[in-house]
C-alpha cells in the first residue's frame, strides 16, 4: 500500500527484483494497492526500500505462495555455489 506518487518508483523496484505485478487497485485517500509475486530471495531489503521511497507512509505484506523454477542465468550460478559448499 503505497501513495499514489511513489507508484512509478516502487513498480520500477518491483521489477528488477524480478517480480510481477498482478493488479493494482485504488485505495482511499490517494493510496495505491499494488499485488504482485517477487521471490523470496530478492526481499530481504524491501522494508528499508519502501521505507525510503515513500517517506515512510508506505506499508507492505509479505506471504509464501509457491516455488517456481529458478531462470537458466541464475540457476547455473546456484549450482555452483552448492558445489563449492560441498567441497
Amino acid at each position: 500500500l503505497i501513495p499514489d506518487s511513489n507508484t512509478g518508483d516502487i513498480m520500477g523496484d518491483v521489477n528488477k527484483r524480478r517480480g510481477r505485478v498482478l493488479g493494482m487497485n485504488p485505495e482511499e485517500d490517494g493510496m495505491q494497492l499494488i499485488e504482485a509475486e517477487v521471490p523470496m530471495s530478492e526481499m530481504q531489503d524491501f522494508t528499508t526500500v519502501i521505507r525510503s521511497i515513500t517517506q515512510g507512509r508506505g506499508s507492505f505484506e509479505l506471504t509464501f505462495d509457491h516455488y517456481e523454477q529458478l531462470p537458466p542465468a541464475l540457476e547455473a550460478g546456484v549450482i555452483e555455489e552448492a558445489k563449492a559448499l560441498g567441497e
